[in-house]
Parts: C-alpha cells; structure tokens; sequence
C-alpha cells in the first residue's frame, strides 16, 4: 500500500541556495542526491555547493554575471547550480541535447563568463568558442581536454573547489538566479529570467499540493534545463527528501529506476507517460510510487487511463506550468475521475485569470487566454524588452495608482473555465489551426486520434491550403508491434469529428516522433515538412 508522507518541518528558505542549507542544518546524514552507484548527504551536498561558490568568486566571476552548465544530469551539475545561485551569480543550465551553434546563441546572447562542461562537450565546442566574446574561464571535469580553447584559460572541476575562502556576494530574494531558455520552436531561444524568490516560492507551493516530505524519492528524468524537470530539485530539497537523477535512453530505464531506487514521486510529459503506458509494468512499483505527474501538455485520456490501471494505488495529479512563471495550476486526484480533461486550479500562492482580448474576465466556458499572477511570475525575458512586453504586463483594469504596477505573465494559451471554477487547455495560439473559417486546437484533434486506440503517437498541425486557409494533417505512428492503415483511421476519426477538423493528410511513420530539447514533440518541425504540400497538389 502507496503510504502518505509523515508530517514534517518545512524550511523558511528566501535563497535558492538556502533550501540545502537549511536542509543540511535539519538532517545532515540524510541522502539528498543520487548519481548512479553514488549518494550525497544533504551535509555534504551543502559543503560542496559552498565550495562551488567560493571557488567562481575566487575566479573572478561578479555578482549577477552568468555561469553556464553544459552537462547530463549528475551531482557537479547540480552542484554548480545551487552554487552559482550561493556565490551571487546566475546559472544557465543548457540542455544536453543542444548543438554546438545553439549553446554557442545562447552563451553569447546572455554574456556567460564561466562554462561548466567536459571534455567531450567541450571538443564539439571548438569551433564556436571564438565567437563567444564574453567567456573568461572554462570549467572542465574528468580528463583534462585536449580542445585548443585560445585564450580562455581551463580549470579543473577539483581545482575550482579546492579551500578558497573567498566569500559569496549578497544577494536578496529579488535578485536573479537562474536564466532558463525556452526550446526556441518559433525562432531563437528565448531566455526566462527567474529570482531566487520566483524558484523558492515555486518550491514551497509544488511541495504543498504533492504533499512532499523527507520520506520522498523523487526521480529527475526531465531536462534539468526544463522548469518542470529543476523543479524536482528545489521541491525536494525544500522537503529535505532525495532526487535520484536519471539520464535515460529508453522508457525501459525509467521504469527500472523507479523500482531500483523505490521512487515515490515522478513528474514526466506526455510524449514520455504515452511510451510508459505501452510498457508492462513492474507488480511492486505500486507499492512505493505515490503519485505521478504530468506537466507540458495535455495528457491524453486513454494514456491516463492505461497509467491508472497499472498503477491503481498511485495518485495523478494533472498539471499545467510555463516557463515564465515556473508552475500555474493542478487538479487533485480526487477530481481525476470526474474531470479527466482539466488542468485544475490555481495552485498555492498564485492566481489564474481568464480574459478577454480587451482585459475583461471571460464567462464560465468561454475560451480566453490564461493570465498569471503572484509570486511565481518571473522577471522577464533576457536582454529582449519587446518579448518581455508583449508577454509580462499589467492588469488591465486594476491599476491600483501604484507608480510601480504589478506585472503578470500573459502566456499565450487558451483556456476556458466551467461554472465551478476548473480549467481547461484549449491550445496555444500560435498553435491553433485556422482552418474553413474555424479555430481548431491541435489537441481536441490528437485527444481524438488516441481514443481510437490505433496510434502509439500523434502530432495534429495546420499547413497552407489555398482554399482552407490550413488544412489539417497528422503524424502517426503504429502502436507498439502493431500496423497502421491511415484509411482505417480515417474512417475512425470521422465518426468522432466534424468535416472541418478531419484531416486531409495522415502520414505514418516508424516511432518516436522528434520531441524539443524539452521532451515535448516537436508540431512545428513537423509542420515545417509540409509546408508546401498543397501548393504542390494545386499546380
């Protein structure tokens, strides 16, 4: 039986970095991080971060100026993080994934002036550190490089931590901490300035709703560069529990660590929840894995559904965040059964608005777009003030005289909210598919498409039609040892969807479809395959 957390003594942290410390403080011996065979005390987790501040102040490295970290998950990654955020710099975690021209953008857009990465990492590098300007140090673990870096001096990971006693800047609550850059699906990156108070707060509210505590295991198998996927981080160690960190190839793996290390809680998006769903799982894991969560995107019900029954006594909590404002809302699991479709309410701390174009509250189900307010509500994009205005604004209609108005997070996706206050996800806008005159959102099509029961994964886009505007098509790909007749799924789908959002083009095709750096698959790479396709037809 799935057992609830013990009550437990949560931190005041204001500091990012304060959430191990406090931690280490409460329970020094109790394990915070493991890496593979290797397991950190929150004592030693804390010792080491200090030793990272330290270390890049003794370097040079000023108060607010940015460190980059170009790693998998492992301990130095999130020691470099916390212990970016302790010396009064501001980290900048880039997704493994990432190639060398676009960690070469992003180390050049917000001025890095240390990088954190290894040997292998940085030879693919070499070609582009020359246009990285601002670099003064390269941080290096493992093997020493081989990689001709110029002018950029290379310092050992033990040598950067080896008895500085240099003393960290101050910061406050206000300050930067941390500068996450968006997948960049609709131009270059965009990089999402958070506070020490925007990721503490955040913290504190996910702990609470999750009901997280020391008992828990929390399993990171999310980008670390993906708010959700830090977010393991910062709630755990807000609780004092431990996060097993996990770098996975296939769904296998992580079933296996869930049972390995006896993980309570697992937070994933639904490209990887569909693969896990296909999977036998494990008797056991239902014994010890509390809850599972789902954040970026809709999770299809027939997922949900397969997850549920292989894991009856494991709560889902559906859950709704942007990068901008870190977490937004949550659907308890009592409310699952009744409302499978929505993505909650508010969560702690924070308030969701629905509105109209014109600023007004929208009427129950009347679609609109999802405003942010509170503490969560991050400080804006970097080094971009036009991005950062169209997306962080004042409340129209509440100005309260103030000189200085409070500013909420307009996220550019539509929603709509029923007569007890529950939201739905109705799609982004620049997602939505214009098509015979009518707005279509990509996920009624895709939440269809799985009811069927004929695909392993879909992706449902528009693509220019002379006559339409966009025509409708689909990415499939077959069920796991299965085939896919693209007419037999037409002929599904056109019993459960009107003429104008059936699709005028199913292509098949061996799975995965490709995801973004942050798991989510990836509609506009897609859609870019197709761009022409009715032109052609046409002439």
């Amino acid at each position: 039986m799935v057992r609830a957390c013990a009550d437990t003594t949560m931190d005041n942290s204001t500091l990012l970095h304060d959430l191990i410390t406090h931690a280490a403080q409460r329970a020094p011996h109790q394990p915070a991080l493991t890496w593979r065979s290797e397991t950190l005390s929150y004592e030693a987790l804390s010792k080491a971060v200090a030793a990272f501040a330290a270390g890049v102040v003794e370097q040079g490295v000023a108060r607010g100026e940015r460190i980059a970290i170009y790693l998998d998950k492992r301990i130095e990654t999130v020691v470099a993080a916390f212990g970016a955020a302790a010396a009064g710099a501001v980290f900048v975690p880039l997704n493994p994934l990432l190639k060398p021209e676009q960690v070469a953008y992003i180390l050049r857009d917000c001025n890095v002036r240390l990088l954190l990465t290894s040997p292998e990492r940085l030879d693919t590098l070499q070609t582009v550190l020359a246009t990285c300007h601002d670099l003064r140090k390269v941080v290096w673990l493992g093997s020493k490089p081989e990689t001709k870096t110029g002018d950029i001096p290379l310092i050992s990971w033990e040598a950067l931590l080896s008895g500085s006693n240099a003393k960290p800047h101050r910061s406050i609550d206000t300050d930067m901490a941390a500068i996450l850059y968006t997948s960049g699906s609709t131009g270059k990156p965009k990089g999402v300035v958070l506070s020490h108070r925007n990721m503490v707060a955040g913290a504190k509210s996910v702990a609470q709703y999750l009901e997280n505590c020391a008992d828990d295991t929390l399993l990171a198998a999310l980008p670390l560069s993906f708010d959700a996927g830090f977010s393991q981080l910062t709630t755990a160690f807000h609780a004092g529990a431990r996060v097993v960190l996990l770098n996975y190839l296939m769904p296998r793996d992580v079933l296996s660590a869930l049972q390995k290390e006896k993980v309570t809680g697992l937070t994933a998006v639904p490209p990887l929840y569909i693969q896990l769903s296909e999977l036998n799982w494990p008797e056991g894991i239902t014994d010890h894995l509390r809850y599972f969560a789902n954040t970026g995107g809709r999770m299809p019900r027939e997922t949900l559904g397969k997850l549920r029954a292989a894991l009856p006594r494991t709560k889902p909590y559906l859950m709704y965040g942007l990068t901008e404002a870190f977490r937004s809302t949550y659907l308890p699991p009592q409310e699952v059964d009744r409302r499978p479709d929505s993505i909650g309410k508010a969560i702690p701390n924070a308030e969701i608005l629905v509105l109209r174009e014109d600023g007004s509250e929208c009427a129950p189900n009347e679609p609109g777009e999802l405003v942010h307010r509170g503490a969560l509500v991050g400080m804006g994009y970097w080094n971009d003030a036009e991005k950062t205005s169209e997306r962080y604004k004042p409340l129209p209609g509440r100005e309260s005289g103030l000189v200085l108005p409070e500013i909420a997070v307009f996220s550019g996706d539509t929603v709509r909210r029923d007569e007890e206050g529950y939201l739905y996800f109705i799609g982004r806008r620049d997602e939505m598919i214009k098509t015979s005159g009518y707005r279509v959102s990509p996920t009624e099509i895709e939440e269809v498409v799985y009811s069927t029961q004929r695909v392993g994964e879909v992706a449902a886009f528009g693509v220019p039609h002379p006559a339409l505007g966009q025509a409708v098509v689909l990415v499939v790909t077959p069920p796991a040892d299965s085939s896919l007749d693209p007419a037999d799924l037409l002929a599904d789908v056109r019993l459960r969807l009107p003429a104008y959002m059936l699709p005028a083009k199913i292509d098949v095709r061996p799975g995965p479809l490709p995801r973004n750096p942050n798991g989510k698959i990836d509609r506009k790479l897609l859609a870019g395959e197709f761009v022409e396709l009715f032109e052609k037809a046409a002439s």
